[in-house]
């Protein structure tokens, strides 16, 4: 069965404004989120205490990104949806210059907390958010525009921190993240409109969204993209320096490759999204699976691991854009609910992939990962292209899918 193709609507530059709005907080949020990572010895050092207990101010993120995406929006009710965002946003803000100025470990975890809070309240309401202002027809290009933020930030924020650490120490990097996350606020503030709430969210519709089966796939997917990405993309550089026999120099081009892919990856999806969402998601993950397998194939041929960074790079850019969307197609009448879910499941994969990846590397070498990704690639692009498109619920109420004025 053939997918129905829906037409894109030209957008105004206020349209414009507002969603590159959501596109600066994206990338302050995962900027703050990963910066941690750039800084790690400096930050442990002067705390007094290990790298591996500072590095848990990540892991403390993500678990409270996952706990606060579903939560999030059973407690907002029916506040206008601008305000949350400026709330979230003040977080970060808030997170990253209690982080800058704190002596204590403590105090340090529990700003990192407030980061993950806006982690996932944010991502949890940015689908529904994007419908309100562009309409369902157009999700995918809005979530394509929102999600390159978030590219941009894996690509961006962590040789800036780097950099930024080394000259001014690692207090500034976090000082300069709390900038980035008052930018967004200021955006938001000026460009987003007023997104009054289309529906409150209940525990008894998150439920109800599990008997769905397009959401069920979605769920499924979302599980395997994030949890084969993180298995492989964390290990890849021991992968390229033991089998690929790289050195460091030569590595480095080789994840920029694969990081400005991703941006590119982010950019395109949205087209694919909008008008062929069945086919373009299963190429999303035969890509990566196919990929991968050129990496662990043909990784004596540096142009051949370059190409295949790339093709790897753009995928995992794409992907996040078209579980978002099938996910907003599956559920348009409970987009919060679904994007809460969605991001849980999200860091759920991504624990998992970490998890599974050092269990693999430790037993079975630096080369397991990347067969653990391309399996979890391949499953996914079968199970997609075993179900039909999902069709938007004919009782969807009108207001939840009318762009906000």
């Amino acid at each position: 069965m053939s997918e129905p193709i829906l037409k894109s609507n030209a957008w105004p530059l206020s349209t414009w404004l507002s969603v590159v709005s959501l596109t600066f907080a994206s990338f302050a949020l995962i900027s703050s989120e990963l910066l941690p990572m750039a800084v790690l010895t400096p930050m442990a050092a002067d705390l007094g205490v290990t790298e591996g207990a500072a590095g848990q101010a990540v892991t403390l993120t993500a678990i409270f990104a996952g706990i606060a995406a579903p939560t999030v929006a059973l407690i907002i009710g029916r506040v206008d949806r601008k305000l949350i965002n400026l709330g979230l946003c003040a977080l970060v803000v808030a997170s990253n210059i209690a982080v800058a100025l704190t002596a204590d470990y403590l105090v340090l975890l529990a700003a990192r907390t407030l980061l993950g809070i806006a982690i996932g309240g944010f991502f949890a309401l940015a689908g529904a958010t994007v419908v309100r202002l562009v309409s369902i027809q157009d999700m995918g290009k809005g979530m394509s525009i929102v999600f390159m933020g978030l590219s941009a930030g894996l690509v961006v924020a962590p040789a800036t921190s780097t950099l930024i650490g080394e000259a001014f120490g690692w207090r500034a990097a976090f000082m300069a993240a709390a900038g980035a996350g008052l930018l967004a606020l200021l955006l938001q503030a000026i460009c987003l409109p007023s997104v009054p709430a289309a529906g409150a969210t209940s525990l008894s519709s998150l439920v109800g969204l599990l008997k769905r089966r397009h959401v069920r796939v979605g769920l499924i997917v979302g599980l395997l993209f994030f949890g084969g990405e993180v298995c492989g993309f964390t290990f890849m550089r021991p992968y390229l320096e033991t089998e690929g026999g790289l050195d460091a120099t030569s590595i480095a081009p080789v994840l920029l490759v694969l990081g400005l892919a991703s941006l590119l990856g982010s950019a395109i999806a949205g087209v694919f999204a909008d008008r062929m969402l069945r086919n373009g998601f299963a190429t999303t993950f035969l890509v990566l699976g196919i990929a991968t397998i050129g990496l662990l194939s043909l990784s004596a041929s540096y142009l051949a691991v370059l190409a295949f960074a790339a093709a790897w790079g753009i995928a995992i850019g794409a992907g996040p854009v078209m579980t978002q969307t099938w996910m907003g197609r599956a559920a348009p009448d409970q987009l919060e609910g679904v994007g809460g879910l969605f991001l849980a499941v999200i860091q759920f994969g991504i624990t998992l992939g970490a998890m599974a990846g050092g269990i693999a590397v430790d037993s079975l070498g630096t080369t397991a990962p990347l067969f653990v990704t391309a399996t979890c690639a391949f499953l996914a692009a079968i199970l997609i292209v075993t179900q039909r498109a999902p069709d938007m619920v004919s009782q969807t109420p009108a207001s939840a899918l009318a762009p906000a004025e």
